[in-house]
């Protein structure tokens, strides 16, 4: 079993018994998302760490835009609900890079792709540009960031 997964049973025990019904719901929901991941497809599977850190930042996605459509209709403490449940799941994802950290890596990213070209890639490229990024960001940012850094690197 991946050591995460292990994890948020753990912590989901501990909440259940410390009578934390915010943690509760929010692992509880996690942990559904991570069981409906591993029995999709022809075949059951164990998600490995990383895949189960891709369901995570997932969820986190749902409940941030799902706070945005609640303050957005009026309804103030759904939107609240909504943000603290995407604060405890965000707890068990590595620390997202700052905007200098991750311009750095974009910028690795294009220089390493230059070296392969023989030449500076264009908008053409962006996708083997992003495919490298990704790679070197692993998670630790959204891919809308990593894509209007690369976009502006390969424009400007």
């Amino acid at each position: 079993m991946a050591e995460l997964k292990a994890k948020l049973q753990a912590d989901l025990a501990a909440a259940i018994k410390q009578k934390e019904t915010l943690v509760v719901a929010s692992l509880r929901m996690a942990l559904a998302a991570i069981t409906t991941e591993e029995v999709s497809g022809k075949a059951a599977r164990e998600l490995t760490d990383d895949e189960v850190r891709k369901v995570l930042t997932r969820e986190v996605k749902k409940r941030k835009e799902a706070a945005e459509a609640f303050a957005g209709a009026g309804r103030a403490e759904q939107a609240a609900a909504e943000r603290a449940e995407g604060e405890v799941l965000s707890a068990y994802l590595p620390a997202q890079l700052t905007d200098e950290e991750l311009t750095e890596l974009v910028g690795q990213a294009v220089t390493e792709l230059t070296a392969q070209l023989g030449e500076k890639p264009g908008p053409k490229q962006m996708g083997q540009v992003m495919k490298a990024a990704n790679a070197k960001v692993a998670g630790r940012a959204e891919g809308g960031r990593v894509a209007a850094l690369v976009k502006a690197s390969l424009l400007g």
